[in-house]
């Protein structure tokens, strides 16, 4: 818990936020602190299912950020936060957004293949995985506010999906 609060208010806040466009790449390491610290309180720090989930909160949080970042460009742009988006053209920004989606949904999928997890998380995630990835295309397609909105607020739905997916899965085990 401590390296992920150093490294969001430290590393991320104080140092890389205002000097790097690619800040958020080395926020999503913050969020995947929280994940390994859940896993070692449960003397689970060796499960493959915790570190693919703090693997997909690290290669998310740029999914998520980014699509936020050209929504709301301007904004950014006025402040002179170098996020990715407002220092290169729209559509690089929608690409370098979908790689990262598709590392998301690979680490998501990828989650359904280990012991902890199982079969119906796949089916469960399937047409969430289905609707991001759409959303992304559509990003990449007509990289404009609209569609960046769409994506930040389907990337919100797919973690909050997978995460309560992930909860529940003990109760049909």
């Amino acid at each position: 818990i401590l390296a992920g609060a150093l490294i969001y208010v430290v590393i991320y806040t104080i140092w890389l936020k205002p000097r790097t466009s690619l800040n958020i790449v080395i926020g999503g390491a913050a969020g995947s602190c929280a994940v390994l610290s859940g896993g070692a309180a449960l003397g689970a720090w060796a499960d493959p299912a915790v570190w693919l989930l703090a693997a997909l909160i690290f290669v998310w949080t740029p999914v998520h950020f980014w699509a936020l970042a050209l929504a709301c460009r301007d904004d950014y742009v006025e402040a002179d936060y170098p996020m990715l988006p407002t220092r290169i053209s729209a559509q690089a920004a929608a690409g370098w957004t979908a790689l990262h989606t598709v590392l998301t949904l690979g680490f998501g999928l990828a989650l359904g293949l280990v012991p902890a997890v199982d079969a119906l998380y796949l089916l469960l995630m399937l047409p969430i995985s289905l609707f991001l990835t759409h959303r992304t295309i559509q990003l990449w397609r007509t990289p404009v506010k609209a569609s960046a909105w769409r994506l930040f607020h389907m990337s919100n739905l797919y973690l909050a999906t997978l995460l309560l997916i992930l909860l529940a899965a003990p109760i049909w085990r």
